[in-house]
């Protein structure tokens, strides 16, 4: 099958550092193109891909200086997208619904990914207005907000099972926070709770401008204290140690997390998680099995003293079980096939010959796969 995969522009594929939605339209590239299929990434020119990779801008709009306005770079490579559109058996979307307006007479050949929150009261206007357009939800949670949306299914993440390494017999006695330092995330509660259970708390966290005031204010001063250590943003090849050496990993959230990768991160190295029920925590924390769900600081200072009742190898297994790059990649040529097997006509389009791929800008990889039908 020949596969566009249309990146956000934030972030590279995958991400030097922070950036969820990035990093998991890369294990899906890289993953379809093992299982055989021609894929074609349009994501930022410092990303590196088995596919052919197609810059819409240099590098990553966020970590470049001279970018003021994403907004120009993300329609110039959508309508390269377009442009290039006959190329391709389906065009999966990851950029929430930029692409709505330009694409509506091709619906029907694309998929569109929603990797954000739902229930902002702005959106049910805009869904009702592109009713054509299959969407995918990342977890049964995100869709509540839209249940009348075009759903044509929910995939879950995945990540490759050799990434991140599983630790039986954790050396650290600390616990991890991991993620978004801003107000849903909840970082000043995962300190609450670890100075309840006398334990230090180790954030691995970014800090957007966005949520600058709430750090100044919540988070910085209590960071004095030698029981509370800021690393700042980690990449992957950190995460292996800095999750599998922790206690558990705090997951006290208040919004409705539309999944939260980081929980399977911290699975896959044999983690247990302790998270508040908002979400999709249900459905991916398997409770007393992959860690404990709680409602309050409480309850989460005694699942602390519960932890040892947890099996890590347990934890490992049901990661692999459940949340394997593979496993996600099988769910999303099912869903490619279902959608285009829905489409009102046969496709018209006949197959160009290829030609040298025109750069947005930045540079360009290309490693040719197979083709798999459905």
């Amino acid at each position: 099958m020949r596969i566009a995969q249309i990146a956000p522009l934030t972030e590279a594929v995958p991400p030097r550092l922070y950036g969820g939605t990035e990093r998991i339209v890369s294990y899906l590239t890289e993953q379809l193109v093992l299982q055989g299929h021609d894929v074609t990434l349009f994501a930022s020119g410092d990303s590196r891909t088995g596919a052919k990779l197609i810059a819409g801008c240099d590098r990553a709009l966020r970590l470049d200086p001279s970018v003021l306005d994403p907004i120009p770079h993300i329609l110039m490579m959508l309508a390269e997208v377009r442009a290039r559109a006959s190329e391709f058996d389906v065009l999966h979307f990851h950029s929430d619904a930029m692409h709505f307006p330009i694409f509506q007479d091709l619906a029907a050949h694309t998929v569109t990914t929603l990797h954000g929150r739902l229930d902002l009261p702005d959106l049910p206007r805009l869904y009702r207005r592109f009713p054509h357009f299959p969407l995918v939800s990342v977890s049964d949670a995100q869709r509540r907000p839209l249940s009348f949306a075009n759903w044509i299914g929910t995939v879950h993440h995945g990540l490759p099972l050799e990434l991140l390494r599983f630790t039986g017999c954790p050396r650290g006695e600390y616990l991890a926070f991991l993620g978004r330092i801003s107000p849903e995330k909840r970082p000043d509660r995962a300190i609450e709770i670890a100075r309840r259970a006398g334990l230090p708390v180790r954030m691995a966290a970014k800090v957007d401008n966005a949520d600058r005031h709430y750090f100044e204010r919540h988070i910085e001063p209590v960071l004095a204290d030698p029981c509370v250590e800021f690393i700042g943003e980690i990449g992957e090849m950190q995460k292996s140690a800095f999750l599998g050496n922790a206690r558990a990993l705090l997951f006290p959230i208040a919004w409705p997390e539309p999944f939260g990768l980081v929980l399977i991160e911290a699975m896959a190295c044999g983690t247990p998680v302790i998270a508040f029920p908002h979400g999709s925590v249900p459905e991916v924390i398997e409770d007393g099995v992959t860690g404990f769900i709680v409602a309050s600081v409480e309850e989460a200072v005694r699942a602390i003293e519960r932890l040892e009742s947890l099996d890590r190898g347990v934890i490992r297994a049901r990661f692999e079980q459940r949340f394997s790059a593979r496993r996600m990649a099988r769910d999303y040529e099912a869903l490619y096939c279902r959608a285009l097997g829905s489409a009102a006509a046969p496709r018209a389009w006949t197959r160009p010959a290829r030609l040298p791929a025109r750069r947005l800008a930045g540079a360009e990889a290309h490693r040719p796969g197979g083709t798999a039908p459905c």
